[in-house]
């Protein structure tokens, strides 16, 4: 099996491929590539996200042809896909962060900041959390409800159809921290960065 974390210069995703290839072993074949085809061909895609809604998504389109390929990928060929922090917002219609920009739109929706109720709540929303599963996702298999993740954003992503959110975390408000649409997977959290039940995620995304 190939699996293709998507290289599109949006920040440091090394612990991204350490978590990957450490859960996988010798038996899946992990590369970081931003190469179409190779996109196309993969059996599971995921998508990092480090920074502003905007830095990625022109980071994105900067490489020729690659929203393309992505949206072929998940929308057309219904294959599997994680978007893991600013990757899983992007899944949105648009975000309100710096300017208004337009999100690849595969699950309707806004992305914008957290409302910080007058300085209450600090942002970035920085640190260990608990998230509570309201619905039965693949990716969540054997992982206990409240269990702590990691998290590092001052921006959240609100879905018109909620049926899409697969857990929610308390800051501030209810903030939806995983999504699941049939082959499209999503976590605000860093799975990466959340020690044993992070891995667990990622090792059920690559049992799917």
């Amino acid at each position: 099996m190939n699996v293709i974390i998507v290289d599109y210069n949006s920040g440091n995703v090394s612990s991204v491929i350490n978590s990957f290839k450490e859960v996988a072993k010798d038996k899946v074949n992990i590369e970081v590539t931003s190469d179409l085809n190779k996109i196309k061909s993969s059996d599971k895609v995921v998508l990092p996200g480090q920074g502003s809604f905007k830095s990625c998504v022109n980071a994105l389109n900067k490489i020729d042809g690659l929203p393309n390929t992505l949206n072929e990928f998940a929308i057309s060929l219904k294959k599997p896909l994680l978007g893991i922090c600013v990757g899983l917002q992007m899944f949105a219609d648009i975000g309100y962060e710096e300017t208004e920009t337009k999100g690849l739109g595969w699950i309707s929706g806004k992305v914008s900041k957290i409302n910080n109720q007058n300085g209450k709540y600090k942002l970035p929303h920085i640190g260990w959390n608990q998230i509570k599963i309201i619905k039965d996702s693949k990716i969540f298999k054997d992982i206990e409800n409240n269990s702590h993740m990691y998290f590092v954003h001052s921006y959240e992503f609100i879905p018109d159809d909620k049926d899409v959110i697969s857990a929610t975390t308390e800051y501030s408000s209810n903030i939806v921290c995983s999504i699941e649409k049939e082959n499209i997977f999503g976590t605000q959290f860093h799975p990466e960065k959340s020690d044993k039940m992070g891995l667990k995620i990622i090792k059920n995304f690559l049992n799917l």
